[in-house]
């Protein structure tokens, strides 16, 4: 690590500490040429895999976009900003996990649609509704049909 002070290419680690959830370590440094003390930051440098559009072509993963999207769904909603960022955390984790190089946004919507339905039932109808483009209100019933069931079955286990 250069020394931010006098580009010396000496500097020695005096302090290590993990922040952000585990996703990010803090050093203290210091030059052994001039004894100046800094901090750095490091992260894992994970590459998320592209995605398949449902017409095929191929895009880069955009974390803004998945963000953006569930913020949509839960507008208004009484959800607070750490469960979001903690179900995109998920969502993120699983995507690099796959192991896969190409994954379909099928597959993330689903990932999306997951974690709405556990952290809101209205966030996941309005997300579902866009995702599978319901064309009429049936659509709608239907899929709350199926949520109260499966409430109804979670209430008996």
């Amino acid at each position: 690590m250069y020394c931010p002070f006098c580009n010396a290419i000496d500097t020695k680690v005096t302090d290590s500490r993990l922040i952000r959830e585990n996703n990010q370590v803090r050093r203290r440094r210091e030059c052994l040429d001039c004894k100046e003390r800094f901090t750095t930051y490091e992260n894992a440098e994970l590459s998320l895999p592209r995605v398949i559009k449902r017409d095929g072509r191929r895009d880069a993963f955009h974390e803004e976009k998945l963000r953006a999207g569930m913020v949509r769904a839960l507008e208004k909603r009484p959800v607070a900003l750490e469960q979001i960022e903690a179900a995109l955390s998920r969502i993120l984790h699983k995507a690099r996990a796959c192991g896969e190089r190409e994954i379909p946004s099928a597959q993330i919507g689903e990932w999306v649609m997951d974690e709405l339905h556990s952290i809101d039932q209205v966030a996941y109808v309005r997300f579902a509704s866009v995702y599978r483009s319901f064309q009429d209100i049936n659509e709608f019933r239907e899929e709350i049909s199926r949520l109260e069931q499966n409430a109804k079955t979670e209430l008996i286990k």
